[in-house]
Order: structure tokens, then C-alpha cells, then sequence
């Protein structure tokens, strides 16, 4: 078995262990038979293992190495990191990392579970136990548990996984706010989610327009709910936007259970019928095929997957900053017709194309609307019906009402428009790169895309 997770951790790597406070057997029930079911039997034998390990080797300060772990644990080091990562992500354990000369060593700091009764208070922790225990199970478990040495880190680099980077609850989608995410704080209980995955200043926005104060619907309580229902079923901003105003009361107060019951029933209705688990994402990409495999077009696909409508523009307009008229142009088509990201930046780079790089209202929102009543979801649908309607869209642009000026030029094909293995149309041209013109290759734009997403990673 290939170890995936060599260079993270290595067996000689030292550890040390830091309680936080005393754990208790309540907090060994909530391990036991709320946690349990979300991270899996190896988390929860890691956590008790650097816990009574602590307890007996208390007036040890030194560190030991991860060596103790595998041979207590019967485990490879591979999967001792992942379950450490699950620990993280859940909330029971924060990760700092202090350099020595002779090697790596990791202080794990265990955070008290919550007790049953709080654990179920926890708005994202008590629905991804009703998801994996199914409502009767769910009941019964909820009805059981109502019934009844100082190590410093100011050394040291916090590097403690939050929520999103360890787990997915559903596939994600691109979201097109364009909203800088930032690590939420490290929190004493709860799953570290992260917090850009709500833009609440669009959130904000979106009251004051309805002359709703945000003050109160938007507090630090509330605000966390949000973003772990955001995190939980992969909402994007305006799919927020509906649950919170279908939750609303009379007197503009956020109904939190009706605003959770809300967020499933979108979930529902837009997904069907997916369960809802905690899946490592590095299993999950560990499923997708090599990158090397993939053809031009799936690679120019999976870009469209990823980036903002933001980024395409400014990459089809030689990396210069997208201006604010086509910003409101892309945003308020994507809203009116519903539009999901990606499929906004088919759209963007077919008209920009065949248009001479112009981007106009009225044109762009005639396929779309044409695009929203064929129910077009995907990259691929997008598309196909680009190809088989090219004949329809290129008349709404060149009628009498013209929606812009038909170029001169000879027209500009995209690589992914044209039909492989078949014979292409005369009219066909092979696009040339010359100054001021859009990048049309397929591969010259994947190069400019890891170019510049490298940039912005350094």
C-alpha cells in the first residue's frame, strides 16, 4: 500500500501531550456514542490513547515517538495521521508543531468533548448525527442521553486542520464571490469550520436592501450556524439568501430550527436523495483520475469547475482587472436566472469569444434564459447546447435589434466548440494568438491558469 502520508509525520518524530482540562466518563459517552459515528472507531482510539498515555507518563516530559503510537494502536503511521486529522476537524484536538535539532516533535493539546447535552445544542454536530443515525436512531439516542504537567507553545506554529480542509459532506461547487477565506478561530469545542465560506457582507447587502436590520439576524451565534449549514450542505450565497428569509420571523428574527429545516430541504430538492457523511477529501481526490490522463478539454473543464466568473474575465482580458459594469452584468444574470458559477463561465467565454470580447447585457441574458428553461447544470450541458444552438445564438446576435456589432474578423472558435474525431466545418478557423487577442487555445489558457494560481499561492 502506498504510504500517502510520508514527509507529513515520521515514526522517529517525537510527540507530547497537553490537557486542556479533565476528561470525564460523561465526556467518554459523548466519544463513545456521539462522536464515534462521525469519525470512526481509529479517531476515537488515537484520542483515548494520547489521553491515558498522558495520564501514565505524567511526570514525563520528554518527548516519545510516534513509533509508541503504531505499536498501541496497531496502526500505520498513514493511518494514525488520518485519524489525528479527524480529531482536528471535529474539534477534540489542536496540532503545534515545535522544530528541534534532533527532529519534528508534535504537541496534541486534547479538547474536551462536549457533553451530551451540548453536543446536541451544536447546530452542524446534531444534524450530521441525525444524517448518520437516521431520524429513529437519532431520537432514541437523544432521549437516552436527556434522561439521565504545562507545556508552552508560544513556540510553537498552530497547524491544527479545521472542517473544510479535512472533510466533505457533499461535492462542492464553485462559489463566484470571489471571497477570501480566512481560518476561523481556533474555538474551545466544535468543529473548526472555515469562515469564508459565507460572504456575510453579501449577506448584510441583501437585508439592508429588504430594509431588514442585519444586526440581530446576523450575530456571532447566528453567524456560526450559518456558516455550518453553508459548510454542511454546500450552499452558496444565494441559496443562503432563501433559507434565511424563508426562516425570518414576523418581527425579522431568525428562526434557527425552521433556518436548519430550511438548509435540508434545498439540499434535498436540489441534490435529491444524498446521504450526508464526513469524507476525507484527500480519499475523495484520491478517486479522480491522474491529471496526466486527462485529455485538454477535461482539464479546461475542471478549470471552469474551479474558478470564479472574476478570474475568467480577467484571464480572457489578459490578467487586467475585471471592471465593475461586467462584474454587475455577470452578477445580475447569474441571480435572475440561476445560473451556477461554472456555468456562468461557459457562458462568458463563448459570447466574449464570438463577440470580439464584448460583453452584453441583453445578448449574454437571452441564453441564459434560454440556458435556465433547459435546466442546464453542468460544464458538459453547457456546452453541448452551446454547440447544437450555435446557429439559433448567432442569429439573436446579428438580428436587426443587434446585440453587438458583428466582427469583421474571421470568427473566433473555442478549442472545446469544435467536434473531435469529425470532419470540421469549412468555415472553421484556426485561431491565431496575436497581441490584444483572447488566449482561445486550450492548453495556452491551462498554462496561464497554474501560472497564475501559483502567484497568488506565493
Amino acid at each position: 500500500m502506498i504510504q500517502k502520508n510520508i514527509g507529513k509525520v515520521l515514526p522517529v518524530d517525537g510527540f507530547l501531550t497537553i490537557l486542556e482540562s479533565e476528561i470525564t466518563l460523561t465526556h467518554f459517552q459523548s466519544l463513545t456514542h456521539l462522536y464515534q459515528p462521525l469519525i470512526g472507531g481509529r479517531a476515537i482510539a488515537l484520542y483515548q490513547t494520547l489521553y491515558t498515555n498522558s495520564e501514565i507518563y505524567k511526570q514525563n516530559t520528554s518527548p516519545q515517538t510516534h513509533h509508541l503510537l503504531m505499536n498501541y494502536l496497531s496502526l500505520p503511521l498513514d493511518d494514525i495521521y488520518d485519524a489525528r486529522r479527524k480529531l482536528e476537524g471535529i474539534g477534540l484536538l489542536q496540532t503545534f508543531l515545535k522544530p528541534e535539532p534532533k527532529g519534528n516533535v508534535y504537541v496534541y493539546q486534547l479538547l474536551p468533548p462536549f457533553h451530551p447535552k451540548a453536543f446536541f445544542k451544536d447546530a452542524m454536530l446534531a444534524q450530521l448525527l441525525l444524517h448518520h443515525l437516521g431520524q429513529a436512531k437519532y431520537e432514541l439516542t437523544y432521549q437516552a442521553f436527556h434522561q439521565n504537567g504545562s507545556i508552552n507553545t508560544e513556540d510553537s506554529d498552530n497547524i491544527t486542520a479545521n472542517f473544510n480542509e479535512v472533510f466533505k459532506t457533499v461535492e462542492t461547487h464553485a462559489n463566484g464571490n470571489d471571497v477570501v477565506k480566512k481560518t476561523s478561530p481556533n474555538l474551545p469545542n466544535g468543529p473548526n469550520y472555515d469562515e469564508g465560506v459565507v460572504d456575510f457582507g453579501f449577506i448584510e447587502q441583501m437585508l439592508l436592501q429588504r430594509m431588514i436590520s442585519p444586526n440581530k439576524i446576523l450575530s456571532v451565534a447566528n453567524k456560526r450556524v450559518i456558516g455550518q449549514m453553508a459548510s454542511l450542505y454546500d450552499l452558496t450565497n444565494q441559496e443562503l439568501e432563501k433559507t434565511i428569509l424563508w426562516a425570518l420571523t414576523d418581527e425579522h428574527i431568525l428562526n434557527i430550527e425552521e433556518f436548519k429545516q430550511a438548509c435540508m430541504d434545498l439540499f434535498q430538492s436540489s441534490k435529491g436523495k444524498i446521504d450526508i457523511a464526513l469524507v476525507d477529501k484527500r480519499d475523495r481526490l484520491s478517486t479522480k483520475p491522474n491529471n496526466e490522463q486527462q485529455t485538454k478539454e477535461e482539464k479546461f473543464i475542471q478549470m471552469l469547475e474551479q474558478i470564479s466568473p472574476r478570474q475568467l474575465l480577467e484571464d480572457l482580458s489578459g490578467g487586467n482587472e475585471a471592471s465593475p459594469q461586467d462584474l454587475k452584468v455577470i452578477s445580475e444574470v447569474m441571480s435572475n436566472q440561476g445560473l451556477s458559477p461554472s456555468v456562468m463561465n461557459v457562458l462568458i467565454h463563448y459570447v466574449m469569444l464570438k463577440t470580439d470580447m464584448k460583453l452584453t447585457k441583453a445578448y449574454i441574458e437571452k441564453i441564459a434564459s434560454h440556458w435556465a428553461r433547459k435546466n442546464v447544470k453542468t460544464v458538459r450541458q453547457a456546452m453541448m447546447l452551446a454547440k447544437s444552438e450555435n446557429k439559433k445564438y448567432q442569429q439573436w446576435g446579428t438580428n436587426k435589434q443587434s446585440y453587438y456589432q458583428k466582427p469583421t474578423k474571421k470568427e473566433v472558435i473555442p478549442d472545446w466548440f469544435k467536434q473531435r474525431n469529425e470532419e470540421k466545418n469549412t468555415n472553421d478557423v484556426k485561431p491565431t494568438k496575436k497581441a490584444g487577442k483572447p488566449i482561445e487555445d486550450i492548453g495556452e489558457r491551462l498554462k496561464n491558469y497554474t501560472k497564475n494560481k501559483n502567484a497568488n499561492q506565493t
